[in-house]
């Protein structure tokens, strides 16, 4: 298993970021992010590249796209031991992500507010996270994905001891993915449902 070289971060939850991209930053791990948890990141002192750099493709539409690209989704994806991946990856520019730290836009805190609106609500619906933590679910065997910032020390632990983290511990990190993107939906789809479409003005 070679050694993680790169990581993308992007938190709404960003408790603990500054020592968990520095240890990262000291231990060679070139670091990716956006918005906030960049600006979080380098006001810590410590380098980072914004994904937009990385894709050469800027964030748009108000930020719903930021890492929806062939080149962030292609550095995950790809299949280290797969050499028809590996001459694709080589072909199309792509670079590996070897490590993702993401957690989701606050949907079940933002409907908590009794005042919330349809828009409000459709906004705090994230697409790239769940997109991004699937993604690196998916291909485990090569990707270590993060939703919890209780996981960071053990991580730590392991790329300092071997340079990467245990197939058991990528296992484990991508099973409670699964188990949080499902959650994230469930709460969208029951608030939706009492959700009266034709009497809000969102789409007036």
């Amino acid at each position: 298993m070679s050694k993680i070289e790169r990581a993308l971060i992007s938190l709404t939850d960003k408790s603990g970021i500054e020592g968990f991209a520095k240890e990262l930053v000291d231990l060679g791990v070139e670091i990716l992010s956006t918005g906030g948890t960049a600006k979080k990141i380098r006001e810590a002192g410590l380098k980072v590249m914004d994904v937009s750099e990385f894709t050469g493709f800027p964030e748009m539409l108000d930020g719903r796209v930021k890492t929806l690209h062939p080149k962030v989704h292609g550095g995950i994806l790809n299949q280290r031991d797969n050499a028809d991946h590996q001459k694709q990856c080589a072909e199309n520019g792509l670079k590996n992500i070897d490590l993702i730290a993401v957690n989701l836009y606050a949907f079940e805190k933002t409907v908590a507010d009794p005042n919330c609106s349809l828009g409000d609500a459709i906004e705090n619906i994230d697409i790239g996270g769940p997109t991004l933590l699937r993604a690196s679910a998916k291909n485990f065997h090569d990707v270590t994905v993060i939703v919890d910032p209780a996981d960071y020390p053990q991580v730590l632990k392991e790329i300092k001891e071997t340079g990467n983290t245990t197939l058991k511990t990528r296992f484990r990190l991508a099973a409670k993915v699964f188990a949080l993107t499902s959650a994230y939906d469930t709460t969208i789809s029951n608030w939706l449902e009492k959700v009266d479409v034709e009497s809000n003005a969102y789409f007036k």
